[in-house]
């Protein structure tokens, strides 16, 4: 019971640290487009992130594993502090007039400061990860994952809207000094709370290098954890669809005020989704949870924009976002059970960085399909127009939303292959094996 209470201490503090990092994040990409009026500068802030939060999984993972999490998890937070420090410092120092220049070099280091500000979170989630393993009862892990979703869910919501108030409202310099003071609190917060001696025990082949070579070794030892992962990849490969194009299709359909206060309230679906999870957690066969909740998503991809409709747009992507947290706590809560304790931070940062790498390549290749192959398809006079467009639509719109059914129909069948695959089986059977051992 104790220990649970440490987790929902650990928990609140992660949330703080989340809402500001991602706070942070929100708010300077708005205030560059903002000053720069660049969807090009916009664009390659995108592509940084994303491919920073890919590349440096493999070694935060190891950092989890290398030090006792608390360790790591302050780590985290004075490296996010500091580099918000030099951001303001940078800021403050520098006449405003250079930030509206997309190319000046003084803009770019500010940006990467704040970025690698914000990106020196992700140490604290994968430490997250491994803090469930040591601080839930295994049976109780499910729904302690549905919370962590529901943390993420609320971080995400709150950062949204109040970047952009207090952009608005008082700037930059003061949403800097905010970012400071939430951060120092953290950290403060983070050091009256006492975490378990065990869980600063190392692996007995501890190495002070980023160990992918041992990382793939634990991850072997379980059959068909690999192919869990490479499936995870290829939704993430197909996600990219929905994160390039999905505010073009939506803006498409409603002003960018309505938008953005659209996506507000979708964010909920996260923290719905989440609560669900840590309420009635994932039966007693997370990865068989796993595969049916994303053939319900897939089947919402195919059909929520199968009318140019608002309503039915709004409505599976909220679905949508309920069911993402469920995806995540079962493969959470699979790798918890099946990877020793010891090596859990390596595995997760690996598995971070092999699924986030998908998503942003996605992104950077679907552009050009959805603007040569498909909206031509579905524009007056293209062969999709003049075969579907009496019921269908025709239009830039209808153009992205035939590229969304298209995905969702693919990612149906690769999920209905998978759950018929020799890795699925295998992973259930040593999910299943391990689950009766302990119960011995």
């Amino acid at each position: 019971m104790r220990t649970f209470k440490t987790f929902h201490a650990i928990l609140a503090n992660s949330l703080a640290a989340s809402l500001t990092n991602t706070f942070v994040w929100f708010a300077v990409t708005f205030w560059v487009y903002l000053q720069t009026k660049s969807v090009l500068a916009m664009s390659f802030m995108a592509g940084i992130y994303l491919a920073t939060v890919a590349g440096s999984g493999f070694f935060l993972g190891s950092v989890v594993d290398r030090y006792p999490k608390k360790h790591a998890m302050l780590g985290s937070s004075i490296g996010s502090l500091v580099l918000y420090g030099l951001a303001c410092l940078l800021y403050a120092g520098t006449p405003a007039r250079v930030f509206s220049n997309p190319s000046s070099v003084s803009l770019w280091v500010f940006i990467v400061l704040a970025l690698f500000g914000a990106i020196a979170g992700n140490l604290r989630s994968i430490a997250l990860s491994t803090l469930v393993t040591v601080l839930v009862p295994e049976h109780e892990r499910d729904k302690a994952n549905g919370l962590v979703g529901s943390a993420n869910g609320i971080a995400f919501l709150l950062s949204s809207v109040l970047s952009g108030l207090v952009i608005g409202y008082f700037g930059m310099f003061w949403m800097l000094v905010i970012a400071i003071v939430l951060t120092v609190l953290v950290i403060a917060n983070l050091m009256t709370i006492a975490l378990p001696t065990k869980e600063a025990v190392p692996a007995e082949e501890q190495t002070t290098q980023v160990d992918i070579r041992g990382t793939i070794q634990a991850i072997r030892l379980v059959p068909g954890l690999f192919g869990l992962i490479f499936f995870s990849t290829f939704n993430n490969f197909l996600g990219g669809v929905f994160m390039a194009l999905m505010d073009a299709y939506g803006l498409l359909l409603v002003t960018v005020q309505q938008w953005g206060i659209l996506w507000g309230v979708l964010s909920l679906g996260f923290i719905v989704g989440g609560l669900v999870v840590a309420k009635k957690g994932l039966g007693t066969k997370p990865l068989r949870t796993l595969f049916l909740v994303n053939i319900v998503l897939w089947v919402v991809c195919i059909f929520f924009t199968i009318h140019s409709s608002i309503v039915l747009f709004a409505t599976g992507m909220f679905v949508y976002l309920c069911l993402v947290p469920a995806v995540e706590a079962a493969e959470q809560t699979i790798l918890q059970k099946t990877i020793p304790p010891e090596r859990q931070g390596r595995v997760f940062g690996f598995a971070q960085s092999l699924e986030q790498a998908a998503s942003p390549l996605t992104a950077f290749l679907i552009g050009p399909v959805a603007q040569y192959v498909f909206i031509p398809f579905m524009s007056d006079g293209g062969a999709g127009a003049d075969l579907i467009g009496s019921w269908y639509g025709t239009g830039q719109a209808r153009g992205i939303a035939l590229l969304f059914s298209v995905t969702g129909i693919v990612g149906l069948i690769v999920t209905a292959l998978a759950m018929r695959s020799y890795s699925y089986r295998k992973l259930s059977e040593s999910y299943q094996a391990i689950q009766s051992e302990e119960a011995r």
